[in-house]
This record gives structure tokens, C-alpha cells and sequence, in this order.
């Protein structure tokens, strides 16, 4: 299929979807990454176990949900727990195998704010918080990043870390107490960004088909590196576009 032939953000979160494998336990926030899983549990990954911080553990729902807080989840939900109890037996102790997360910005080391941009005191704009973003962050074994790119969201410092990736460097998330694996993938428009093993800066992986290294670069507030073996993101299937328009009311 040609690059005209999907969106950017479809790209996007089909590559995000693919993350996800039949049987994992999946922490899913409202919008892009809800869209994804659900896209993964419709196609390629049926036993995928939907968890939603209020508190529905295996959620199918049959339509996208509007908040965490949607009848739909709980009504097709597995069972449902109270909020504590999600965090206190399920995410804290590290039964959570990929979290799933946004961001309003990010840095070259995968920490994310979503609490305010400019000083916390006297802020240009007042986001909407962390609600369980720290926790997800902190405890879930993968963290996959779901974002557009650019200088406005990829930023060489975040203004404030609501959410830790790798701090300043390696070793900080061990020195941090945090047990879960930190982000492993960040999933935007242009391509695929992950953690070099050796100095925990974001390094572009993956290029979607359409996209180029200059323009990632260009949509990146530091010196990103490219990875020396580059990939090409596999372009979205057939099956897989008619199924996340369905999803979206697109189709």
C-alpha cells in the first residue's frame, strides 16, 4: 500500500498496536493508546488483557471508549476492582506487562511531563496532571510512548518530569527504587524512537514509510541519534486499516 493510502496517526497506531501480544496484561490510557490495544485485541492479538485505572481488569469493550470511566468497560469487563487495588495488586507489583502512556512532552531521555508547560509556579499552561501515568511508568515491565512528533512535544528537558523514564542517564531508575523496565518504544508519526542500551537516549530505530531522517530531526528538540541498522516500519495492512476504521468511525 502507497503512504497516501493511510494517515500519519494511522501509521501510528497500527505500529502501536503491533507492540502488543495475545495473553499480555496491557495498562491502556484513553485516546491513542486505548485505540491500539483495542485494535490489537480485534486483530492480531484476541487474548490481550485490557486493564483500565478505574479499576475493569479485562475489559471488551465494543466500541472506543470516551474515559476511563465509560459503562462499556465495566459492563464487558472480566471483573471489576477498585481504583487502589489496581495499583496496590496489579501494577505495583509488576503484573503488568506493557503500560501504555501519552505525553504533552517528552525528553531525550523518555521522561515525561503532563503536568505543566513553563514554571510550575507561574505556568504558560496548566496540564492535566499525572493521575496513574508515575505508577504506570514506574512498575510496568515495558512502557510504550504514544505521541505526534515534534519540537513542541520532543524537548531537550522537560519542564516538569511527572512521569520518569530514565532520569538523567543510566542507572538512575535503579538508584530511583523504580522495579519496572522503564519505556521501551516511542511510537510517533514519523517513526520509532528507543532507549540506546548504553546511554538511554532516544534513538530513532524505525522510519515510517513516508517520512525521512531529516524530518524526525527536524521535529526533534535535541541531536537525536539514528540507529547504524535503521529499519523501515512495515506499512499497515489492509485488514488491519479496515478494522482501526471501524474503530474510529472512519470506516
Amino acid at each position: 500500500m502507497a503512504a497516501a493510502e493511510w494517515t500519519a496517526d494511522e501509521i501510528m497506531t497500527v505500529t502501536a498496536a503491533r507492540a502488543l501480544g495475545s495473553g499480555m496484561a496491557c495498562f491502556v490510557g484513553i485516546g491513542l493508546p486505548s485505540t491500539a490495544a483495542n485494535l490489537a485485541r480485534r486483530t492480531h492479538a484476541p487474548d490481550l488483557w485490557l486493564v483500565y485505572e478505574s479499576g475493569t481488569l479485562g475489559a471488551k469493550p465494543g466500541h472506543l471508549p470516551l474515559s476511563i470511566g465509560d459503562g462499556i468497560l465495566a459492563e464487558t469487563a472480566d471483573t471489576v476492582v477498585s481504583v487502589p487495588e489496581v495499583f496496590n495488586y496489579w501494577l505495583q507489583p509488576g503484573r503488568i506487562d506493557v503500560g501504555f502512556l501519552g505525553a504533552a512532552q517528552i525528553d531525550r531521555y523518555a521522561n515525561i511531563n503532563t503536568t505543566v508547560i513553563g514554571d510550575y509556579a507561574d505556568p504558560a499552561v496548566r496540564l492535566p496532571g499525572a493521575g496513574g501515568a508515575p505508577e504506570i511508568a514506574a512498575s510496568c515491565k515495558e512502557v510504550v510512548v504514544v505521541l505526534r512528533q515534534s519540537r513542541r512535544t520532543f524537548v531537550d528537558a522537560v519542564d516538569f518530569v511527572t512521569s520518569v523514564g530514565y532520569g538523567t542517564g543510566p542507572g538512575d531508575r535503579a538508584r530511583l527504587g523504580l522495579r519496572g523496565g522503564g519505556p521501551g518504544r516511542v511510537i510517533t508519526d514519523l517513526g520509532v524512537l528507543a532507549p540506546d542500551p548504553g546511554t538511554a537516549q532516544l534513538t530513532l530505530v524505525s522510519l515510517h514509510p513516508g517520512s525521512t531522517v531529516e524530518q524526525v530531526r527536524a521535529a526533534t528538540g535535541w541531536d537525536l541519534a539514528i540507529a547504524p541498522d535503521l529499519a523501515a516500519t512495515p506499512p499497515p495492512e489492509p485488514g488491519e486499516l479496515r478494522v482501526l476504521r471501524e474503530l474510529t468511525g472512519h470506516g
